[in-house]
């Protein structure tokens, strides 16, 4: 019996002890695989925010961490993974982290645990873009983002200046990231199992189907992992991609940058693309189903510059450029051969 799926409801009912035997498993077992770390860690801090305004009729005493983490890890069955285990940045371990969140919903608390332990009162903001529309956000430190369709990111600001600044992203952003006198960081999160630092750059940060991709256009940026794998310094012109159904494959590869951020002017740079290719980015965009309807088409490679700004006009502009008929049926896109003129 397959374990049901786990979205951001089922983790929140779980923190509160809502949740079936079935889907406890399920969120335990999704919380010990490294990959869901980042996504784990931003729903807990926004179950933290809502306790912590939430009215307390009495305060809590402070825990004994080390007697906690050591019953966590007792309840889970975990042995001492002390001598083996890899540390994560920061010197917090991935396997204890899991340990704790996975018991969190049975020990009085938990929550607190996790606020005391890793999380200090930071100003934060989030911001979403629905399918068809893209976002221009500036930061308070002079940085500017730019949300692709169907994106959401999360920005908290620093408490110092020895703090970095950081953002939660899901989706597609450009950023182009200004730098402080004081060299303060910027890192970019994603559930992939991968972070971006930056000092001062320009670069797109990719994040949808199980795919997690980095284009660099200016600077330098280190790609740090979750797991063993060594950090990536990046050039201007270079790729990384990684996997989540591969999680050891990793590429790094010269591109031309100027193909993954075109969307951010309302073009849609297609290099030698396939029609599948196509079809993922017009779903990313617009939130269409997209089908193929000739076979022979599926085979077709395309390159060119289209735009983005409006779909009548970009099916358009496919139609006559490709030579394709583009039929729009409510949500859905059905692509074929055009009739021989």
């Amino acid at each position: 019996m397959s374990l049901p799926a786990i979205d951001k409801n089922t983790f929140t009912r779980y923190l509160n002890n809502e949740v079936t035997p079935a889907e406890a498993a399920a969120v335990q077992s999704w919380l010990l695989t490294p990959a869901n770390q980042l996504v784990a860690e931003y729903w807990m801090r926004e179950h933290w925010d809502t306790l912590d305004h939430a009215p307390a009729p009495t305060a809590l005493p402070e825990p004994n961490y080390e007697a906690l983490l050591q019953r966590l890890h007792q309840q889970l069955g975990f042995e001492d993974e002390e001598a083996s285990a890899e540390p994560l940045r920061g010197g917090f371990r991935w396997r204890n982290w899991a340990a704790a969140a996975a018991t969190v919903a049975t020990l009085a608390g938990g929550a607190l645990w996790w606020q005391q332990a890793h999380l200090s009162p930071a100003p934060a903001a989030e911001y979403a873009t629905p399918y068809g529309q893209t976002r221009t956000i500036h930061l308070p430190d002079g940085s500017v983002v730019t949300l692709n369709a169907h994106s959401t990111m999360r920005y908290t600001a620093p408490s110092s200046q020895e703090q970095p600044r950081e953002v939660w992203l899901d989706g597609e952003a450009y950023f182009s990231v200004h730098h402080q006198p004081n060299n303060q960081r910027f890192i970019v999160h994603t559930s992939a199992g991968l972070q971006v630092e930056v000092l001062g750059t320009k670069f797109t940060v990719y994040r949808r189907h199980e795919q997690a991709r980095v284009v660099l256009l200016s600077g330098k940026v280190r790609v740090d992992f979750a797991d063993q794998r060594p950090d990536v310094l990046m050039k201007p012109g270079e790729l990384v991609e990684t996997y989540d159904a591969t999680p050891t494959k990793l590429v790094h590869k010269p591109v031309q940058p100027d193909t993954y951020s075109a969307w951010k002017d309302d073009r849609l740079v297609l290099n030698e693309t396939t029609m599948e290719e196509l079809a993922t980015r017009l779903h990313d965009t617009y939130g269409l189903e997209v089908e193929v309807a000739t076979p022979e088409l599926r085979q077709r490679r395309m390159t060119g510059t289209v735009p983005v700004a409006d779909l009548t006009i970009l099916l358009a502009a496919l139609e006559e450029t490709f030579h394709l008929k583009a039929e729009r049926q409510e949500n859905r896109l059905i692509l074929s051969a055009s009739p021989t003129r």
